[in-house]
């Protein structure tokens, strides 16, 4: 499900915003509305919270989120702001982040639309059409005022496009950053437990944030994702999991699965070995110290590696703790993957049960990347930007 983040200024025309955003939620999006102070004096948040897909966020400074405009700004496809005001026109061209929604603005690398909407004086303002002029050559994406009523009787340009015409182009710049719509992507998430008795097993210290996060963002770029998980995480709307333990567990999903994948992600945490035998019932502390003999697991990887269909890209994670890019590189070559995202699990604020993270992404063609340390969620963007540029240019054109 896409995620679209709307915001709301204060002008008379904030009650359409309301039409939008059930507009919107209706087509299928996700809608996190963000209003500004100026806003509710027109419209109250109460209204967005009851019609929109979370409640509306009015504050920077929120208890419950100490940086909200940093998760907004991150998670979502597109941020459309309706009506957008010459105030909050001039705060955006000059930088500044005076509240949530400002702070949203320059905090995300998602598109953006802005819908002005004001009075006619104002809109032919040169200093409002500079400032435009500055968004647009930046890239941000601009609905245009239509002639019509205005506040207090007037008529003229500045009036809010009808809310269809915003919804339109919403969707259709959704459209354009959904690359991967139309694909499967398989993707493995968590840490595997290997039984030693049925309470106690053999584990690691994976999460399965990872995995979720780059589960959340194919989602919300198009893909059908399948997610074989031993994580309990929450996933989007539209993400199929399947609930594995074990490396065997995980072996069989996988398996059975990836023939029909467009790509498969390989982000889980798989363990190399399991006990040979399994005791039936729990082993006391009495019966002395128990000798555990360990056999190797499937290597999943490999598998896939080696069952690799014409077209498919395969994407394997190596979680190291010394030369990491060495011990990937050798990875990548046995295992025939196209990619292969290492990253040093030592670090305390990278790898493991954090949700940061900073990698080395090594392809088969002999590319080096190394990542600055950032969100899960940012790393899962850079991984699939792989992958769908893969895909893409093996696509036959039309």
């Amino acid at each position: 499900m896409p995620r679209v983040v709307l915001g709301v200024c204060g002008g008379i025309a904030a009650y359409k915003a309301v039409e939008i955003c059930r507009r919107l939620v209706d087509a299928g999006v996700h809608v996190a509305p963000v209003l500004t102070e100026d806003s509710q004096h027109f419209i109250g948040a109460t209204t967005f919270s009851a019609l929109a897909s979370e409640p509306a966020r009015t504050s920077l400074f929120d208890e419950t989120d100490p940086i909200p405009h940093t998760r907004l700004g991150q998670s979502a496809d597109l941020i459309v702001v309706a009506p957008a005001t010459a105030k909050l026109l001039g705060k955006y061209a000059a930088g500044i982040s005076d509240d949530l929604l400002t702070a949203t603005l320059l905090a995300t690398r998602a598109p953006v639309l802005v819908c002005p909407a004001m009075h006619t004086e104002m809109w032919e303002h040169p200093a409002v059409q500079d400032n435009l002029e500055t968004l647009r050559a930046r890239g941000v994406h601009v609905v245009e005022p239509e002639d019509g009523r205005l506040a207090g009787g007037d008529l003229g340009a500045g009036r809010l496009a009808e809310p269809a015409r915003i919804v339109q182009a919403v969707l259709g710049l959704l459209g354009a950053s959904r690359p991967l719509l139309g694909m499967t992507v398989l993707i493995t998430a968590g840490g595997t437990r290997e039984a030693i008795d049925p309470v106690r097993f053999i584990g690691n210290r994976s999460s399965g944030k990872m995995g979720h996060a780059l589960a959340n963002v194919a989602a919300r770029r198009g893909a059908r994702v399948i997610l074989v998980t031993t994580s309990g995480l929450a996933v989007e709307s539209g993400v199929e999991v399947v609930r594995v333990e074990s490396a065997e567990e995980m072996h069989d999903a996988v398996m059975e699965r990836a023939p029909a994948a467009d790509a498969v992600v390989m982000a889980a945490a798989v363990a190399d070995f399991r006990p040979k035998a399994v005791a039936d019932s729990k082993i006391k502390k009495g019966d002395g110290v128990p000798e555990i003999v360990l056999e190797p697991t499937a290597d999943i990887l490999a598998a896939l590696g080696r069952a690799k269909p014409a077209g498919q890209f395969v994407v394997g994670f190596a979680a190291e703790t010394e030369r990491v890019q060495e011990h990937a590189a050798a990875k990548l070559r046995a295992k025939n993957v196209d990619l292969m995202v290492a990253n040093d699990v030592s670090a305390p604020d990278a790898g493991f049960e954090v949700d940061t993270n900073r990698a080395i992404l090594l392809d088969a063609a002999g590319g080096v990347e190394t990542t600055a340390l950032v969100s899960k969620e940012v790393l899962a963007g850079m991984v699939l930007d792989r992958v769908g540029a893969s895909l893409q240019g093996m696509r036959p054109s039309t």
